[in-house]
């Protein structure tokens, strides 16, 4: 282990900043601990079913702050985007060469997830299982590729972000929140804030890789007047002070993104300029940028299946017989908290399994086209994981 920690650091290339894999490591790992923790997976007369602690304890409401990492993931996939696109243009890439390279790095790990849950849907239908529970399900493991389809249009409009600026699309979601909540106006118009919502934090990344935010001062400003503007509109605006979707209220924060939720991510975005300073300071020991390399260069196994892991470790609770306690009860108790953190070790191994299966499938590309090799075992070198940014 000691050996391929020293090779994933050696082989890191000393101009590569560290602490931009730190908050992409922490944004996923956030939004994977988040599900887990806000998510239950209920039976009820034989048929299975979302629900979320948040619905029945809203004291735990600030869990969803920490958890809901999404605009950190877009702040860094702005600032790696505008510089590789930076970088590309400089040695002549084409456009198009540019973002076929981008955006294939992410079509293997889908059409693998898609395919694999499409024939177990079959299967289980086939089988007899009640279509709700199987509806459930699938909706579970997809719902959050409407993340993926977001970021690759944000990706392909990366030579115009890097352009424009962020007071612009945050008008834009400021409007829409109008005429949908102020306006009565129709809900379907909102839809424009699911591009314009991320737009904001990628605009602010893609300013970012030009050095014109990342001053201490602006992260402050960020953060602050974020959290401001946010509690200032949940106190007087009538917003959901939970910054995830709990089923059962009548207005989601992400669904579409709404006012609220961007100046929330305008906070997080100041809280990850502070941190890159101390960020890259820790990752110069080599134990912690390893750790932080593997979480990145298994990024997209680690989310498109975790949510399989939950179900996984929901599915072999079931078999034990009755029902248990933060596996497929109501999320509606501390019990069910406490028995959840509990269950969470069985959690990490379950999707350690799905990495172990799956994760393969994203490295398979990278081997193919010339991408970093440890220069021991011809496998695939940490250092590779910024072809996610």
């Amino acid at each position: 282990m000691r050996d391929i920690v020293l090779r994933i650091d050696q082989a890191t290339p000393p101009d590569r900043d560290r602490a931009v894999d730190g908050l992409r490591a922490l944004a996923i790992l956030g939004v994977v601990l988040g599900h887990w923790l806000v998510t239950g997976l209920v039976v009820d007369s034989g048929t299975l079913h979302g629900d979320s602690p948040l619905k029945y304890m809203p004291e735990f409401t600030p869990v969803s702050w920490v958890f809901q990492t999404l605009a950190v993931f877009f702040f860094v996939g702005g600032e790696v985007g505008a510089k590789s696109y930076a970088s590309a243009a400089v040695k002549g890439t084409t456009y198009r060469r540019w973002l076929g390279a981008r955006l294939g790095r992410l079509g293997r790990p889908v059409a693998v997830v898609l395919a694999v849950w499409s024939v177990a849907a079959c299967v289980m239908l086939a089988a007899g299982v009640d279509q709700k529970t199987v509806q459930a399900l699938c909706k579970l493991v997809w719902a959050p590729l409407w993340f993926l389809l977001v970021f690759t249009v944000l990706t392909a409009l990366t030579p115009l972000v890097s352009k424009l600026h962020p007071l612009w699309p945050l008008v834009v979601v400021l409007l829409m929140d109008v005429i949908r909540f102020g306006l009565d106006g129709p809900a379907g118009l909102a839809s424009v804030n699911v591009i314009a919502g991320w737009l904001v934090p990628y605009c602010l990344g893609a300013a970012g890789a030009g050095q014109r935010l990342r001053s201490r001062g602006t992260g402050w400003i960020l953060l602050l007047g974020g959290a401001a503007a946010t509690a200032a509109l949940v106190h007087w605006a009538g917003y959901p002070a939970v910054m995830v979707g709990v089923p059962g209220l009548k207005i989601s924060n992400l669904d579409p993104p709404t006012l609220a939720v961007v100046t929330f991510g305008l906070a997080q975005c100041g809280a990850a300029i502070l941190l890159t300073g101390p960020l890259r300071r820790a990752l110069r020991r080599p134990v912690a940028w390893a750790a932080v390399a593997i979480v990145n260069l298994f990024a997209m196994t680690v989310f498109l299946w975790h949510q399989t892991a939950m179900i996984a470790v929901t599915a072999l609770g079931a078999l034990t017989g009755a029902p248990r306690t933060g596996l497929q009860t109501a999320p509606d108790s501390i019990a069910w908290v406490l028995a959840r953190l509990l269950w969470l070790p069985a959690f990490a191994l379950a999707l350690c399994v799905c990495w172990a299966v799956f994760g393969t499938y994203e490295q398979r590309r990278s081997g193919r086209r010339g991408g970093s090799r440890d220069v021991g075992g011809g496998r695939p070198t940490a250092v590779t994981a910024e072809r996610y940014g």
